[in-house]
C-alpha cells in the first residue's frame, strides 16, 4: 500500500526547533522524526510513499537527495577511505513522491492534492508524521478490512495527566476524573483509508473534522484501540522525553531492529 504522509505544517509549539527546519525533520537521535515514521512503514513492506510538503518542503527534499546511508548502518572502509561498502540499507527499495501541498493547506486539502497519486489504490495508509508507535500495523490492516469503513484510525490514550472536569452553576465542579479513568482515546494519527474516502471531503475542509464526522453518522468511520507505546511530538516537552528514551535504549518504535523482535518473542 502506499503511505501519504502530512510533514507540511509549521510546528508552532515547537518553535526551537521550527524557525529554522520543518516539524518532521525535529531528531530523535541521529534521525528526524520523518525517518523513524517511514522506516516504521516500510518494515511491515509499506515502501511507496507521499510526502505532502508545505513548510520549509525544501529543507525535506534535500535531506533524501543528500541522504547518507552510513548515518544508520554499518558499514566497511577500505581503500584509505575510498570505498565504503554498505552492510545493510535503508532506503533503497524506497519509491518517494514529494510533493507542494501548500504553506497554509489543512490535513484534508493536502489529501486532496495528492489523489492523483492515489489512482488506483483501494486501500491506501496515512500518517501525520510526528508520532511513534510499536502498533502492530498488519493487525489494524486486518481490522479495517473486517468492516465496511472508509476510514479507520488508531485511538490511544492520551499520555499526558490530564483530568476531566463536570462543572455546573457557572463553575461548581461535581466531578473530576483522570482521563485514563474514564476509558477516553485520542486519535494517534495512523490511518487506513478507501479511496472513497475523497468523495467525502468538501474543498476546505479539514479531515478528522467535517468529513469525519460525516462518515462517523453513515456508520463508515472505525477506529483501533491501541495500549501499547505510543508518543507524539507536538513540543519541546515531547521533544525531549523522545530523546531520553533513545539515549536510554529504550525505542520500542523501532520494530524493525532484531532485538526489538527478541524482546516481542520473550
Amino acid at each position: 500500500m502506499k503511505v501519504v504522509i502530512f510533514c507540511g505544517g509549521m510546528g508552532m509549539r515547537l518553535r526551537e526547533y521550527s524557525e529554522t527546519i520543518p516539524k518532521p525533520m525535529v531528531p530523535v537521535g541521529s534521525r528526524p522524526i520523518l525517518w523513524h515514521v517511514m522506516r516504521y512503514y516500510a518494515h511491515f513492506g509499506h515502501k511507496e510513499f507521499i510526502l505532502c510538503l508545505g513548510y520549509k518542503g525544501d529543507c525535506i527534499k534535500r535531506y533524501f537527495l543528500d541522504y547518507d546511508e552510513t548515518v544508520s548502518n554499518d558499514f566497511v572502509i577500505s581503500q584509505g577511505g575510498k570505498k565504503v561498502d554498505l552492510l545493510a540499507s535503508d532506503i533503497q527499495d524506497w519509491k518517494i513522491t514529494f510533493v507542494d501541498t501548500g504553506l497554509t493547506s489543512n490535513i484534508g486539502m493536502r489529501l486532496k492534492a495528492v489523489q492523483p497519486f492515489l489512482s488506483g489504490e483501494e486501500v491506501f495508509l496515512a500518517n501525520y508524521s510526528d508520532g511513534l508507535s510499536d502498533l502492530p500495523l498488519p493487525a489494524i490492516v486486518d481490522h479495517f478490512q473486517r468492516y465496511d469503513a472508509v476510514a479507520s484510525f488508531v485511538g490511544v490514550v492520551p499520555p499526558a495527566s490530564f483530568h476531566l472536569v463536570s462543572l455546573q452553576d457557572g463553575g461548581r465542579v461535581t466531578s473530576i476524573r483522570h482521563v485514563r479513568d474514564v476509558g477516553m482515546r485520542i486519535n494517534g494519527g495512523f490511518f487506513v483509508l478507501r479511496q472513497e474516502v475523497f468523495d467525502w471531503i468538501r474543498p476546505g475542509e479539514e479531515l478528522v473534522q467535517e468529513p469525519f464526522q460525516r462518515l462517523a453518522a453513515a456508520g463508515k468511520l472505525i477506529s483501533y484501540p491501541y495500549d501499547g507505546f505510543w508518543a507524539c511530538m507536538d513540543t519541546f516537552k515531547e521533544k525531549q522525553l523522545l530523546e531520553d528514551l533513545y539515549t536510554r535504549g529504550q525505542v520500542p518504535w523501532e520494530v524493525w531492529k532484531a532485538n526489538h523482535r527478541q524482546a516481542v518473542l520473550r
